[in-house]
């Protein structure tokens, strides 16, 4: 027995296949050439989310950092868990234009420059135009690049917007012994190649049609600035958008220059930096970074909220919002540990 399946995604687009009865979604997706972003296939990550909104359907797994019981109850499922037993029809928040690649590309960068912006940040600039195609990926995304002379590999938010040439760039925190932290400060040279895959992730500039709070901490700034340069080239959204930037000391603070033109481009925009361990002639704002919001600026209006930095921060956060009872905040938000090796 075979039933109908319909995607439907946040441009409007919608696509049908067909599916065997208890087949898993995401197996009948991609046979049919409809790549829907996915990490670790095993009911964990979340990357592989939607809605069902008709038809019947079970789970085989689904861990409650990926779904919580109320997800469940919205009719929220995991593509690479989800059993269709009826025609069905299932929506995804982000455009059909993320499905069409056959998955991620692996290609070669070329450093061009390490640029220091920080005592303890760099940016690392690839070029990776040699094969002439457009490396496809959403401001927000991420690559996985390996460290060169190593078998390591490490994943960085993209931070720029993508471009016909494939000049990429990634927002890197110096460890005092990490793997990438070593080869940028010890041994990495003009001409060096690294091997990358990319895209990756579904943290990713959805359509805009409510104001934006972006919230960063550290290095989560990187997913931003690839962000904002797509609505800078937009010139604006129609809507205003903040950037709260968080980090332990003022020297952490990096590309606020860059940061700073963006106001000359993104009508309302607004940017907050906060730092958690100010020194003594700090004037801007300190603590944390919930500290500073207003509930009321929530209440007045719905918003879209982005998150990026570590999980403590992002945790944070959406405990204030619930404490707050703003559930009609749509969130998205992207985790990360830095590695210590």
């Amino acid at each position: 027995m075979s039933h109908k399946v319909a995607f439907s995604f946040a441009d409007g687009k919608t696509l049908f296949f067909p599916i065997q009865n208890n087949e898993i979604l995401l197996d009948a997706a991609l046979r049919n050439g409809i790549n829907i972003p996915l990490d670790c296939r095993e009911g964990v990550c979340g990357t592989c989310q939607g809605r069902c909104e008709s038809g019947q359907y079970s789970q085989d797994y689904v861990d409650d950092e990926a779904l919580s019981a109320d997800d469940m109850r919205q009719r929220k499922m995991l593509t690479c868990q989800t059993r269709v037993q009826s025609d069905a029809a299932f929506y995804f928040d982000f455009a059909s234009t993320l499905c069409n690649a056959a998955g991620p590309e692996r290609l070669k960068g070329i450093v061009r420059a390490v640029e220091q912006v920080s005592p303890n940040t760099a940016i690392l600039h690839l070029d990776a135009g040699a094969d002439g195609q457009q490396l496809d990926f959403l401001p927000g995304q991420y690559a996985r690049l390996q460290v060169p002379g190593t078998d390591g590999k490490r994943s960085y938010s993209f931070a720029n917007r993508p471009n016909s040439s494939n000049q990429l760039q990634f927002l890197i925190r110096l460890l005092p012994d990490g793997l990438m932290s070593n080869y940028i400060r010890e041994r990495s040279l003009i001409g060096d190649e690294i091997m990358l895959e990319a895209p990756l992730g579904a943290f990713y500039l959805r359509h805009v049609d409510k104001p934006l709070v972006f919230v960063a901490g550290g290095t989560g700034l990187s997913a931003f600035l690839g962000m904002l340069d797509e609505l800078a080239e937009r010139g604006g959204c129609g809507h205003a958008v903040q950037l709260y930037y968080g980090v332990r000391n003022a020297a952490d603070l990096c590309e606020t220059t860059r940061i700073a033109a963006y106001a000359e481009r993104i009508p309302g925009f607004r940017f907050i930096p906060v730092i958690s361990d100010p020194a003594p002639d700090w004037s801007g704002k300190c603590g944390y970074i919930t500290e500073h919001f207003n509930p009321a600026d929530f209440r007045q209006q719905d918003m879209d909220m982005y998150l990026c930095g570590p999980p403590p921060m992002v945790e944070s956060i959406k405990q204030w919002l619930a404490d707050q009872s703003l559930d009609q905040t749509r969130l998205y938000y992207e985790k990360f540990t830095e590695s210590n090796t």
